[in-house]
């Protein structure tokens, strides 16, 4: 198998500008016995990630003397998903494509059912959680295969020498390396508690109130935490129960202790607020403390990821799972199941979690027991809670379970944060409920 490099790579006619920003890295066999096959993945941001999913793919396709070239693309500016949205309408790209996380429900039409898969991997594995569930089985089908690359959870990343002397919060006796978390009295009270603590101490928790991921992540955990669903499953709007007034009053009385301009927040806004130093907690996957490791390590070495506080409906740490996913019109469908089998193998997803150094989180709950994340530091044991190895906190995402198309809108308009803001600026609970109602009956008419 030789490798040629290749610096750009025109994906399909009509999906030229989905392209830009592309590196690839094709594979040639000199037997091609085994045809082509195509793949666009995420272009990981951890340096060397993507090295090593090329060296599985390089394996797979040394033994079946497959022809296979990768695109890893970018996903600033949104450019991976011009090229699902380009290559979807053109009928015509890759034979396999990494999909985020709402990208299987739309565009499960065009995608190839992958049960057969997923009923191997389950039975070999165990079950997924149902976050990988409800976004990759869509009408009781599955329509993409749960990626290790890209997973992630976006849980506590705290201070344990600020939680300690501003809010008497001992982190670690909570969530010790190598043991069960012992975190009882980690509630919503507690948090509150510790969160008032760290901003009268002049380190406020860094959480953001934007329209963003990690904001909105944040704010569906503590929504699901107390059983809060804006519209229920059979498409009845529900933002007036008494759970999602519960949930309301709950978030903006914590957010009276985030920052002052947190509504204004992007995805690296909570990064650099915690790597400053000004921080004593964010809601994050482990990229805030890899640039710590970095560029300030005396904090990186006070930094723990750990679970979230428990509310009335449960223990819910936001996960956003990325998958693999086969065009229907693919030109080697049965190359490409076989390659995603070998990418979903217990040895394959280990090497990926090294080579993302633990930022990447398989599906599987018996692949939670990695050494990445036990024996990686400064210090050593920040990651052992990260991927929930003793399956403590349930693995959810905002919006769910309502039915995808609007759940979607709910995600990415950040109704629940612009819900939060509002009443923070002095709107009053029916005022809040009221506008939001409207905005669920604009997303059900989309």
């Amino acid at each position: 198998m030789i490798k040629k490099t290749i610096s750009r790579r025109r994906f399909v006619a009509t999906g030229a500008a989905a392209a830009a920003g592309v590196v690839a890295a094709p594979y040639v066999s000199s037997a091609q016995s085994g045809g082509k096959l195509t793949l666009g993945l995420w272009d990981h941001w951890v340096p060397g990630a993507n090295k090593a999913t090329e060296d599985v793919i390089k394996a797979w396709a040394d033994k079946e003397k497959v022809e296979v070239t990768v695109d890893f693309v970018t996903s600033q500016g949104n450019k991976n998903l011009l090229m699902l949205a380009a290559e979807s309408q053109a009928k015509s790209g890759h034979d396999i494509v990494a999909l985020p996380t709402w990208q299987p429900a739309r565009h499960a039409g065009n995608l190839e059912p992958v049960d057969d898969i997923l009923a191997d991997l389950i039975k070999q594995n165990g079950a997924v959680n149902a976050t990988v569930e409800y976004l990759g089985k869509i009408k009781n089908s599955w329509v993409a295969v749960p990626a290790t690359v890209g997973s992630q959870m976006k849980g506590p990343a705290s201070r344990v020498d600020l939680m300690k002397k501003l809010a008497n919060v001992d982190i670690l006796a909570m969530y010790p390396a190598g043991a069960a978390p012992k975190a009882d009295g980690w509630t919503m009270d507690a948090f509150l508690k510790a969160a008032q603590d760290c901003n009268k101490g002049g380190h406020a928790f860094g959480i953001g109130l934007g329209t963003t991921s990690d904001s909105v992540d944040t704010a569906g955990a503590i929504f699901n935490a107390f059983g809060a669903v804006l519209v229920d499953q059979k498409e009845n709007i529900t933002a007036k129960s008494e759970k999602v007034r519960a949930a309301l009053d709950y978030a903006t009385r914590l957010a009276k202790e985030y920052p002052s301009d947190s509504a204004s927040w992007d995805d690296a806004s909570n990064n650099k607020w915690l790597v400053s130093g000004r921080g004593a907690m964010i809601m994050n996957p482990p990229s805030a403390w890899a640039v710590a490791v970095r560029d300030a390590p005396q904090i990186a070495e006070q930094i723990w990821h750990h679970g979230m506080p428990s509310g009335p409906n449960g223990r819910h740490a936001p996960f956003l799972p990325y998958f693999w996913g086969i065009w229907s019109f693919g030109k080697n469908k049965s190359a490409a199941k076989s390659l995603l089998r070998h990418m979903s193998t217990r040895a394959a997803a280990e090497k990926m979690v090294e080579a993302s150094k633990g930022y990447d989180i398989p599906a599987f709950a018996s692949f939670t027991d990695f050494k990445t994340w036990a024996e990686i530091g400064p210090p050593k044991g920040t990651m052992y809670h990260y991927p929930n190895p003793h399956n403590h906190q349930i693995l959810s995402i905002a919006a769910a379970p309502s039915p995808h198309r609007i759940a979607e809108q709910i995600y990415t308009q950040g109704l629940m944060t612009k819900m939060i803001v509002r009443h923070l600026r002095g709107d009053s609970m029916e005022s809040v409920l009221s506008y939001a109602e409207s905005e669920l009956e604009g997303f059900m008419r989309t």
